[in-house]
């Protein structure tokens, strides 16, 4: 063997005894089982080729999963494509093929990348959204929401990108420079004052048919359900909850010429300062309202609506319909205006204009010279002004309107207001549904066909999947330029119809594709409710929190839907969440678009999976730097010599000395901080205790012949721990150590010896070890003869354990580190710390020495820190264990003993603190 380790070299190899070996397959009888653990990234769109975000998230699922498997249970970790999206099909255009071809390209181009990283997913189970026997159940899914009215085909104003030509969710629009604040009382969207998330390019307003997921059915749900979703990430949720956008507050009528039109606002109290009365473009009744003015005001109102509709009237553009309302708190009348900034489809598609209370009521009102009214003071009596003009108030105040609510606070008087016959309490939500059609090729055809006779029809179950037709090149919807695809008959009259055109919204496809994995070949449903039910929810999920709108809050809805349809007993789709963080290079998000990317191959499988796992915590960012992936690579030729050298070489000793005791116990603390470390996904500390504990070793080897059984336990022992981040090294590595099987399928190491006090052994020798150097520094003691340890005397331990006893105690004050009585108050002639004293110097185990009562005294004024420490006896042979080390490093005896109940170094020591003499 070299005496280098090359992944390349060997990587084809261990692929291949892997697959031989089937060790990452889950066969159908663990998925009947159900009592394995189900580890889920995020799976790829087929982009062409991996970038690192995808190998840092991958990365995450792999250790978790073969971390998972060494310790028995049975890991369901698949992989599939996200393979339908517009992206495709643009590029097709660009390169003069048909999406369906490049994409099949990218797939096989991405899971050869996936293979040479050493990801170990069940290909078994591999599916692909694009083919229809994926998106058959995607058809058939709908049709099952469709039937149980959580479908919608309804007119409605939509955001277009006029660049992709098809429309885009809410949660498809970014936004974009000049993008509009949502208005205090009346949450809202992007409604053409936004870009594209794919293209960047301005979105525009257009009023269409449309198909919709009623998942505002849903909005309390899905708001509620986040408390309880402890795995997940607080801004993950709290994006969620912004989102959905729940807001508390009242309804107000007002009348129009009798009728009642009805506003929502969070702030009832200012309904005294209301000005004017704003509808939507689109509110249901602004053109009939509008017929019953001048036609002049009727043609204005229609000719605003066009324009609103195209994306033609934005900010404070809005016209006057020439009417008037009656506010029915103050009986004032009112002009009423058709307002660009009023959206029809939040709250109630109208907005009492308060311009004195509310930034976007003031600008409208301002660029139509309309009244101002402040009705609500500061409590502090001061307000801001530009140019010398007040700004809106927008705070808690108090009401300064003539009438029965002047004097009142505001919330006094939203609460008095709740008795007027034309206010009650009400909510709305940000959250709109979810708009699923798409004017593209490349996506799943929605199973619906037009007759003139009966409507809207579903295609019936036995005609699934509705297949796409050959792809031709064309502008708009490819779909509807294809004859043989458009005509048709309908299912329930045999008429003729035409089919839909819209495809689905490729989020479709990502809402319920972990289901699809535990049952991609089932030709008779989607998948098995019972094993869903056992295998749901996914016990962890990886991906980025850019998906926190996009795809998380579908995969809840969906999981909801399918719970109501009875196809799902479980009703939240994600047990714990790990958002990464972003991989960043020069400051900036590594990207191609950027030019700052770096292939993932570029410096080796392994070496770029341990950067990227140690270089943070999986939640944070980090920068990429060509001397920290050096360093990862150093790692893994160090841990390989180091076995090499030991398979090569002399055997070592059969008889142990007392120092090997130390590596022996060392080689469990690791184990337990390793396992430690795994649970809690702190990859990053596990990389940083594998690298001390192969420091450990190496010292440990040089210092003498090493003991043979504590030494190959070692070795052995680092190479499983490192399996899950690497996992071709530890294979490579397992192999020359003559380990059983494959280290793929191996048990996890347990420590022979139970470590409860493993990081505070292991913090006393640390310590202990950065004191002697600081002492030998300070003093300049270059040559040292010999370093005396000495330990505290046993009664000084049984005086921490008192402070420390009643550091906890409910009624003591912490940050004086002194006993109180139950009052709070301290005992009538005894001083703050007297109790703490009084406790250690009246225990039998403390003797009433001078030492005893500097160190009681010196207890009860610590303001907190009472870390557990070891005992006297155990400190004592952890420290005498660990000398070698002291010995090796400064080239001097070691003497480790315990100070007199009263000598000199009583004074000094301290329990795991121990006095240092350096001769």
């Amino acid at each position: 063997m070299s005496n280098r380790y090359n992944h390349a070299r060997v990587q084809e190899y261990w692929q291949h005894v892997w697959d031989r070996e089937g060790v990452y397959e889950l066969d159908d009888a663990a998925i009947d089982r159900g009592e394995g653990t189900y580890v889920l990234g995020m799976f790829p769109y087929t982009s062409g080729s991996l970038h690192m975000g995808h190998i840092r998230n991958y990365a995450i699922t792999d250790a978790v999963a073969r971390y998972r498997r060494m310790n028995g249970e049975d890991v369901l970790h698949p992989m599939g494509w996200d393979a339908f999206g517009l992206p495709a099909e643009n590029a097709a255009y660009e390169r003069d093929t048909d999406p369906e071809s490049w994409t099949r390209t990218c797939i096989e181009q991405m899971r050869d990348e996936l293979e040479r990283m050493g990801f170990g997913y069940d290909w078994s189970r591999e599916i692909t959204t694009c083919e229809p026997e994926y998106y058959r159940w995607n058809q058939w899914l709908f049709t099952r929401f469709y039937e149980n009215d959580l479908v919608e085909y309804t007119g409605a104003q939509v955001n277009w990108c006029p660049d992709c030509e098809t429309v885009l969710a809410d949660a498809q629009v970014d936004e974009g420079d000049g993008h509009a604040d949502v208005r205090d009382d009346t949450p809202g969207h992007a409604d053409g004052e936004g870009v594209c998330w794919r293209c960047g390019t301005a979105v525009e307003t257009r009023e269409l048919d449309q198909w919709f997921f009623t998942i505002t059915d849903y909005a309390d749900e899905l708001a509620d359900g986040l408390d309880a979703l402890d795995g997940w990430p607080e801004s993950v949720r709290e994006i969620q909850r912004n989102w959905i956008g729940r807001r508390e507050g009242a309804q107000i009528t007002f009348e129009i010429d009798g009728d009642p039109i009805d506003v929502f606002t969070t702030r009832p109290d200012t309904v005294f300062g209301a000005t004017y009365l704003a509808l939507a473009p689109g509110h249901g009744v602004a053109r009939e309202l509008a017929q019953r003015t001048s036609s002049g005001a009727s043609e204005a109102v229609d000719d605003f609506h066009d324009r609103a509709a195209d994306g033609r009237a934005e900010g404070t553009a809005g016209v006057d319909t020439g009417l008037t309302a009656t506010n029915p708190v103050t009986g004032e009348e009112i002009p009423v205006y058709v307002a660009s900034y009023v959206l029809s489809d939040v709250g109630t598609g109208a907005v009492m204009g308060v311009p004195a209370h509310n930034e976007r009521d003031h600008a409208f009102a301002t660029a139509h010279d309309l009244p101002v009214e402040r009705v609500v003071a500061p409590n502090d009596g001061e307000h801001g002004e530009r140019n010398g003009q007040p700004l809106p108030y927008t705070d808690e105040g108090m009401i300064v309107a003539d009438g029965a609510y002047e004097g009142l606070a505001s919330a006094a008087a939203r609460e008095r207001l709740l008795d007027h016959d034309a206010v009650t309490a009400a909510t709305t939500y940000r959250l709109r549904d979810w708009l699923i059609s798409r004017q593209r090729y490349w996506g799943t055809p929605i199973p619906m066909v037009h007759c003139e006779e009966c409507g809207a029809v579903p295609v019936p179950d036995e005609d699934l999947p509705v297949e796409l037709p050959e792809f031709v090149q064309t502008t708009g919807n490819p779909l509807a330029a294809s004859d043989e695809f458009v005509q048709t008959t309908c299912p329930d009259c045999g008429g003729p119809a035409e089919r839909e055109t819209d495809t689905m919204d490729t989020f479709v496809d990502s809402s319920w594709y972990f289901l699809r994995y535990l049952n991609p070949d089932l030709s008779t449903a989607p998948f098995e409710n019972e094993v869903a039910d056992d295998w749901l929810p996914v016990d962890v999920y990886v991906g980025g929190d850019e998906h926190a709108v996009l795809h998380l809050l579908y995969i809840r809805f969906f999981t909801r839907a399918l719970a109501d349809l009875g196809l799902l007993d479980r009703r939240e789709p994600v047990d714990r969440l790990v958002n990464q963080g972003t991989v960043l290079h020069g400051g900036e998000k590594m990207s191609k678009s950027k030019g700052n990317d770096v292939a993932p191959h570029e410096y080796g499988a392994e070496t770029t999976r341990l950067f990227v796992l140690s270089a943070a915590h999986p939640g944070q960012d980090f920068e990429w730097t060509a001397t920290d992936v050096s360093n990862a690579y150093e790692f893994q030729q160090d841990v390989y010599r180091m076995v090499l050298s030991f398979t090569d070489g002399a055997g070592g000793r059969t008889e142990s000395r007392p120092h090997d005791a130390y590596l022996e116990r060392e080689i469990d603390r690791t184990i337990a901080a390793v396992t430690d470390e795994y649970d809690r996904f702190r990859f990053h500390r596990v990389v940083t205790e594998l690298q001390q504990f192969a420091q450990l070793l190496r010292r440990y080897r040089e210092y003498e012949t090493p003991y043979r059984f504590a030494y190959s336990r070692g070795l052995r022992v680092l190479t499983k721990l490192l399996a899950p981040l690497a996992p071709y090294l530890a294979e490579e590595l397992w192999s020359a150590l003559d380990g059983e099987g494959l280290i793929a399928g191996a048990d996890w190491p347990t420590p022979l010896h139970d470590i409860p006090d493993y990081r505070t052994e292991r913090e006393l020798v640390r310590t202990t070890l950065a004191d002697v150097r600081e002492i030998t520094d300070v003093v300049e003691i270059t040559d040292p003869d010999e370093i005396e340890l000495v330990v505290a005397p046993d009664w000084s331990y049984r005086a921490y354990e008192i402070a420390r006893e009643v550091n906890q105690e409910p009624d003591s004050t912490a940050s004086e580190g002194s006993r109180r009585s139950r009052d709070g108050s301290t005992p009538a002639g005894q001083p703050a710390d007297g109790a703490v004293v009084g406790r250690i110097m009246d225990a039998d185990a403390v003797p009433g020495t001078e030492a005893a009562a500097d160190y009681a005294a010196e207890l009860a004024d610590r303001s907190g820190g009472f870390e557990p420490v070891l005992a006297p006896e155990r400190e004592l042979t952890v420290l005498e264990q660990a000398s070698w080390l002291f010995a090796e490093e400064f080239d001097a005896d070691v003497v480790v003993r315990r100070a007199e109940p009263d000598g000199e170094q009583a004074h000094r020591a301290r329990p795991n603190k121990p006095a240092i003499h350096i001769t």
